[in-house]
């Protein structure tokens, strides 16, 4: 008989206050938290308390759920936020002057992190430790986890945080610092598709074959993708963004769970939704967060089979370039994963990409294919990487076609209320 010696769990570090985490943020210091729910709330609560004796303080995030008092600028430069995606929560500071937004790509966050920061300091939500005192970030990994072996790490523990798979684990023996408080997780709740919706949906869903590699956002047009898709097979899904939607399609049996490779059929970066999708996360071990660098990259993308990336849009001029992030000055988000994806799905043998958007905003008084973007918009799909544009009207197959050809097809997907002005505008563009 062999006895073997029972394995002893580390002994864990000792949790602190609140207060004793903020006490690591001195003068200059950039304080890097993740987006949505993984923002740690206490932490940024203590913070605030302390702006007033506070110097030069950077908060850099993505898409903040809550509405904080360091977006209004009320701390001046003792404590400022860089924003890297403007949320609903935070764009009208944004226009008043009172927060700094950085453009980029969001596979490219980690490194404008490293270039930018002088003190980072990575302050993460995470799990409880299990019994070997590993946490994991929850229902988010985005920049943060790319970050987690480069800079000083501290972490607040949050009951309501669910334990998910991937490679987004902190060890607390490695934190410099560690606390413990209770935050319920934010409910993102989607309009339901209507029947414009469903039309969209319709064009897309027929295009995307059994075995394809799935990306697709949050909102009722991609939610409507989805409920369309039940009955394929073999589906793979790689995404930036996991909602109730994907749950779903995973649960209908759609989506391939296991992989010759051992690689995850199912991978994000984060996910936003409903309790239940939360609470479906830390039971159901078939979803991997990994990080921004890894979900996001151009070149990890090309390399999936058979991509089809589903993003949307504000505005398609007859060139194809597509506004997803302003409506002329009026600065709305910012380019997210767009064009990662757009890039990926180029790079990916028998890859496809779709803009969706409704064909006219504004009651139908105003239409989405236009002339010319509205002065000032931002370009965040380059017509050079745009495939294929969707609206209730049908699909403009757009690349390697010429600009009369993408005038023409982008036309015949515009509400016909505007075709003549686009027509007399396309005469224009191609030269005639």
């Amino acid at each position: 008989m062999v006895c073997q010696t029972p394995v002893v769990p580390p002994a864990l570090p000792p949790s602190q206050t609140v207060e004793a985490l903020v006490d690591l943020v001195t003068p200059g210091t950039d304080v890097i938290v993740p987006l949505g729910n993984g923002e740690p709330v206490a932490f940024l609560d203590a913070l605030e308390e302390r702006a007033d004796s506070l110097e030069g303080v950077r908060i850099h995030q993505m898409h903040p759920l809550r509405h904080r008092a360091h977006h209004t600028g009320r701390y001046g430069d003792r404590l400022r936020h860089v924003s890297y995606f403007l949320s609903p929560e935070i764009r009208e500071d944004f226009r008043s002057g009172h927060l700094d937004l950085i453009p980029n790509d969001f596979h490219r966050v980690p490194a404008l992190l490293q270039r930018r920061c002088r003190k980072p300091l990575v302050v993460v939500a995470s799990s409880p430790p299990d019994h070997l005192g590993i946490v994991s970030m929850g229902v988010t990994a985005d920049y943060a986890a790319a970050l987690l072996d480069r800079f000083p790490v501290a972490v607040e523990v949050n009951p309501a945080m669910p334990r998910t798979g991937g490679r987004h684990q902190v060890s607390l023996s490695d934190a410099v610092g560690w606390t413990t408080a209770a935050t319920d997780l934010v409910e993102v709740q989607l309009r339901e598709p209507d029947d414009v919706d469903r039309s969209i949906a319709g064009f897309v869903a027929e295009r995307i074959p059994n075995g394809a590699t799935v990306q697709i956002g949050l909102g009722s047009v991609p939610s409507a993708v989805v409920d369309l898709l039940g009955d394929h097979r073999d589906l793979r899904i790689h995404t930036e963004l996991f909602g109730d939607a994907l749950m779903g399609l995973v649960e209908s049996g759609a989506v391939r769970l296991t992989d010759a490779s051992n690689e995850p059929a199912v991978v994000t970066t984060t996910a936003f939704g409903t309790r239940a999708l939360y609470q479906w996360l830390g039971e159901e071990d078939l979803v991997s967060f990994r990080s921004v660098e890894v979900t996001n990259s151009p070149r990890v993308i090309g390399d999936l089979p058979q991509v089809c990336a589903i993003n949307a849009t504000m505005q398609v001029d007859l060139l194809g370039q597509c506004a997803s992030e302003s409506l002329g000055h009026h600065y709305v988000s910012s380019s997210g994963g767009q064009a990662d994806f757009l890039r990926g799905a180029q790079l990916a043998d028998d890859g496809q990409s779709f803009i969706v958007t409704r064909s006219t905003a504004l009651d139908g008084t105003v239409s989405r294919i236009v002339a010319d973007l509205a002065p000032g918009s931002v370009v965040t799909g380059h017509k050079n990487l745009v495939d294929k544009v969707v609206t209730e009207y049908g699909v403009a197959e757009l690349e390697g076609r010429t600009v009369a050809e993408r005038a023409e097809a982008l036309i015949a997907i515009a509400d016909p209320r505007f075709s003549d002005d686009l027509e007399r505008a396309s005469r224009q563009l191609a030269g005639h």
